[in-house]
């Protein structure tokens, strides 16, 4: 599911094409390039789920936008997501690339993939995802591909 999601934000993400395609169409543009049906119906409802999380009142802990908020982690989320996931979440809350409730829509995502353990650089995409599917983030998505795609000439800290 993982590779439909990243085939599709890498062919739609800086297209000039209709992103709004007619699902059956996206659905047979995917099984012609190899993707199982299955997982194409899996990612396009993932992408649905991503939309849905705008929506504030259906999920309550999304309305609170506090200044910090301290996160702590369940066992399941420990395990998918080992402490430098972790870690690089809490860093970019701190440089102020995600906020808390962008953070919270973000391990919803990841929480919702086929996958029992997440690396940072699959993160890394997720939060791109999830930042170019928010109103009012360019900013911040602009900050995450920097960090993606920049060479690093230090440490972070």
């Amino acid at each position: 599911m993982f590779d439909i999601l990243m085939y599709l934000f890498e062919n739609y993400i800086h297209s000039e094409a209709d992103i709004f395609v007619e699902q059956n169409e996206l659905t047979d543009e995917l099984v012609g390039a190899g993707f199982n049906q299955d997982e194409i119906y899996k990612a396009l409802d993932w992408l649905e789920q991503l939309a849905d999380l705008q929506q504030s009142d259906e999920i309550p802990y999304l309305n609170a936008r506090p200044d910090s908020a301290i996160r702590i982690y369940t066992e399941q989320e420990c395990t998918m997501l080992d402490i430098e996931c972790r870690g690089f979440l809490m860093f970019v809350e701190q440089i102020g690339v995600i906020d808390s409730t962008t953070r919270e829509m973000i391990i919803d995502r990841l929480c919702a993939l086929d996958k029992p353990t997440i690396c940072l650089d699959d993160l890394k995409w997720v939060i791109l995802m999830v930042l170019f599917n928010v109103p009012g983030k360019e900013h911040a998505y602009a900050q995450m591909e920097d960090l993606i795609f920049e060479e690093p000439t230090g440490p972070l800290h």
